[in-house]
């Protein structure tokens, strides 16, 4: 399988962490009902921002972090052994939504940030996936990203980070790629202390898109019952 964060790899974790500041709160309040004797299951955990709020939200129980991307996982990976705290509870497995093994009982999964790049049929089966193996009140936390329908986006810049004498900067647009997707065309620059631009690098990668309303009829398709909250995190949990 082809790495799709081959070349934003380098970028992704520094450019996420404004994000994961705000989306700290809203996803740490849908992880409500989280049972700790069940696997935490963070998939799609990309550089470990989510796989931390999870192991903080739910302090006592042993995390799996899936993450296919292998300059991801490397971040990932090197963060949570750094971390006397989560190094001994968090599992980093090389693996994707559909492939890796699940324990059979999940007492949280934590799916931000990912489910766009699983196609509609993918989606559907990893909520089915999951489904199955949620214990009784425990949640599914999930996002919604822009756009919900096919349609172009323009150029802008998502973010800037410095660091030294060096800012890190990423932008992109977004054009319509079939009926229920859109090609993302990334750009990521290293500047230097007067603007100029020392290194440039393009990327492009797939993104299935959903509405709020498709993305609630799958989760009460797999038998979940789902709310969107602030930021459009989704929490979903088994049908009563």
């Amino acid at each position: 399988m082809s790495d799709q964060y081959r070349i934003s790899g380098e970028y992704l974790h520094l450019l996420s962490e404004a994000a994961w500041q705000a989306l700290r709160t809203p996803v740490t309040d849908a992880l409500r009902g989280a049972d700790s004797d069940a696997a935490l299951l963070d998939v799609g955990a990309g550089s470990g921002l989510g796989t931390e709020v999870l192991a903080m939200a739910v302090p006592h129980g042993d995390v799996v972090a899936v993450e296919p991307s292998p300059v991801l996982r490397a971040v990932l990976l090197s963060r949570m052994a750094a971390r006397p705290e989560l190094r001994q509870r968090v599992t980093v497995v090389a693996g994707d939504a559909l492939g890796v093994d699940l324990p059979t009982r999940l007492g949280a999964v934590l799916a931000m940030n990912m489910i766009g790049h699983l196609d509609p049929d993918g989606r559907r089966a990893f909520l089915r996936r999951v489904a199955e193996r949620l214990v009784p009140g425990a949640p599914l936390v999930l996002n919604l990203q822009p756009p919900a329908a096919p349609a172009p986006l323009p150029f802008s810049v998502f973010g800037t980070v410095r660091v030294g004498r060096h800012t890190y900067e990423g932008g992109g647009c977004a054009e319509p790629s079939g009926s229920d997707a859109v090609t993302w065309r990334m750009r990521y620059r290293v500047l230097d202390d007067d603007g100029t631009a020392l290194s440039e690098d393009h990327t492009d990668y797939r993104w299935h898109v959903t509405s709020t309303e498709a993305l609630l009829a799958d989760l009460d398709e797999a038998g979940l019952v789902g709310e969107v909250g602030p930021l459009d995190v989704v929490r979903a949990a088994r049908r009563l």
